[in-house]
């Protein structure tokens, strides 16, 4: 059988090869891929070229084993279903729908084990968000944010929207937007945000907080602010809204980008904490009670609830991979969330 697989050959370069497709192994299983997402700001960073030096692709994923040297294949958001099964494999598997870590590609074989199931009443278009939903679940459960606080997210591409929709379910204080587009403002102001700005708007120390304020922010500024842009001069801006010992949660990543952050004034002086967080592993804290299994069901529930698969504004054929990377580097104002089918 052949297949066809992305591959980034250069900066701004992907070539779509049709390759021979491995059968699946006796504990492996053969998927027909049906859609995969596309993460825009991480893979817009790596068509760019924006990725460090020796970094390894992913270390938590066997099937993003190696670096980000050229060539390499890249993705992690695949629905499909099991077409085929190695001779150790339940007959029952055949035939059902299931997500995988895997890059963009039309088939791929892999142990059945690396696969999550989806549950029925699970469209294919809000499953594709799988990973986005965790990393949000994962953001609410390493910022805590607490009964009556204020909280504002800067980045409301799909995982800062994503977050905003599991925050508007809180009974918090405040809730607060920061994005360039006008779109995804308006998406946020409908899943509960009180106010959704403009951080361009607010260049002049101090402007952004005043806004916040006079949207209700309490005047002592937020309690926890996510910085989700993957913008590192946002950080400043998430110390201004920061009132006395509040948190950051930086949830970016940034690849080779690096973030001029000024400790001299306000951070100083509020005690202000800046955190890390990471999908790939649940917080030692919580690790206990959490396990991947117990979260996944969490991330099942929110998907069938906020139905994001209606955020999709753009469905591409897997051959059209450079426009697609050209649209989400050049126009990120008009892609909402890209996404490449293969029906």
């Amino acid at each position: 059988m052949k297949r066809q697989v992305l591959v980034h050959r250069g900066v701004r370069k992907i070539e779509i090869i049709e390759e021979e497709c491995p059968p699946p192994a006796e504990d492996e299983v053969l998927i027909q891929t049906r859609f995969s997402g596309i993460s825009a700001g991480t893979e817009a960073m790596i068509y760019q070229g924006l990725f460090p030096d020796q970094l390894a692709l992913d270390e938590n994923l066997p099937a993003l084993a190696g670096e980000f040297k050229y060539p390499f294949r890249y993705g992690y958001c695949c629905i499909g279903q099991i077409v085929d099964i190695g001779k150790n494999i339940q007959p029952t598997w055949r035939g059902k729908r299931v997500f995988a870590f895997y890059p963009h590609a039309s088939h791929f074989s892999v142990p059945l084990s690396s696969l999550i199931p989806l549950p029925d009443t699970l469209r294919d278009e809000d499953a594709v968000f799988l990973p986005n939903m965790e990393t949000a679940v994962n953001f609410l459960q390493d910022g805590r944010p607490i009964l009556g606080e204020a909280v504002i997210v800067f980045g409301l591409g799909m995982v800062g929207l994503l977050t905003c929709a599991l925050l508007g379910q809180f009974p918090l204080g405040f809730l607060g937007g920061a994005d360039l587009f006008p779109q995804r403002r308006q998406i946020a102001l409908s899943l509960g945000a009180d106010i959704a700005l403009n951080p361009a708007e607010f260049s002049q120390p101090g402007s952004l907080r005043r806004a916040f304020i006079s949207a209700g922010l309490p005047h002592g500024g937020a309690d926890l602010v996510y910085e989700l842009s993957g913008v590192p001069d946002a950080i400043n801006q998430a110390i201004e809204v920061c009132g006395f010992y509040s948190r950051i949660l930086i949830g970016s990543w940034y690849g080779k980008k690096i973030a001029a952050v000024d400790f001299g004034g306000h951070f100083h002086r509020n005690r202000i904490g800046i955190f890390s967080s990471q999908v790939s592993r649940i917080d030692p804290s919580l690790s206990g009670r959490w396990d991947k299994q117990r979260r996944f069901e969490v991330v099942f529930e929110q998907l069938e609830r906020i139905k994001p698969g209606n955020w999709i504004s753009h469905l591409f054929p897997l051959s059209e991979a450079n426009q697609v990377f050209d649209l989400l580097v050049d126009s990120p104002h008009e892609v909402l969330q890209a996404v490449f089918s293969y029906l």
